[in-house]
């Protein structure tokens, strides 16, 4: 028989396991770049997406399944593992001082602006000034208001250098509840 610390130890283990798997996200970065450069990216073998990175995982933190639900008057971890471009792209950078996070709520095509508690990336686990070709982790909150209506809605979560060009872009699927 387990003892009953272990076997909560075991519990709580799986269950941080199954929290923290890594979500089904859709690059949406390659949609801003000009057509020319996307052509570019895809001859170079380039993984297609945002301009300046590429997205390797994004963990929202619970969310187990998807569409991901978000408990009103609840804040959500986000983890964003990405790499800065190592390949010259034209309007691509070699190094940023800086960068700024966008969330919005995706409606009908439309982007409604949803505030982040920190939105410089530097305050966000990135280790600024962002250098050509290395990875970092992009640790932010995403805090869901009670005054939100229940709905169903992409979340687009963009980086932007200090240039304002896309280190990285993603959406999920999400459904707000109470």
């Amino acid at each position: 028989m387990v003892p009953f610390p272990l076997a909560l130890l075991l519990v709580l283990g799986a269950a941080a396991t199954a929290l923290a798997e890594p979500l089904r996200f859709l690059d949406c970065g390659e949609w801003l770049r000009p057509a020319g450069q996307r052509e570019a990216c895809r001859s170079r073998r380039r993984r297609p997406g945002s301009i300046d990175g590429s997205i390797q995982e994004v963990n929202v933190s619970p969310c187990p399944t998807q569409p991901c639900l978000l408990h009103k008057g609840t804040s959500y971890s986000i983890n964003v593992t990405f790499a800065s471009s190592k390949e010259h792209i034209p309007t691509g950078k070699i190094e940023s001082q800086g960068s700024k996070a966008r969330v919005y709520g995706e409606m009908l095509h439309v982007d409604i602006p949803f505030p982040i508690p920190e939105p410089d990336g530097c305050k966000s686990g990135i280790q600024c000034p962002i250098q050509k070709g290395h990875s970092y982790s992009y640790l932010n909150k995403l805090p869901v208001k009670s005054e939100y209506p229940s709905i169903k809605l992409i979340v687009k979560w963009e980086l932007v250098d200090d240039q304002d060009q896309m280190l990285f872009c993603w959406k999920i699927p999400v459904q707000i509840t109470s």
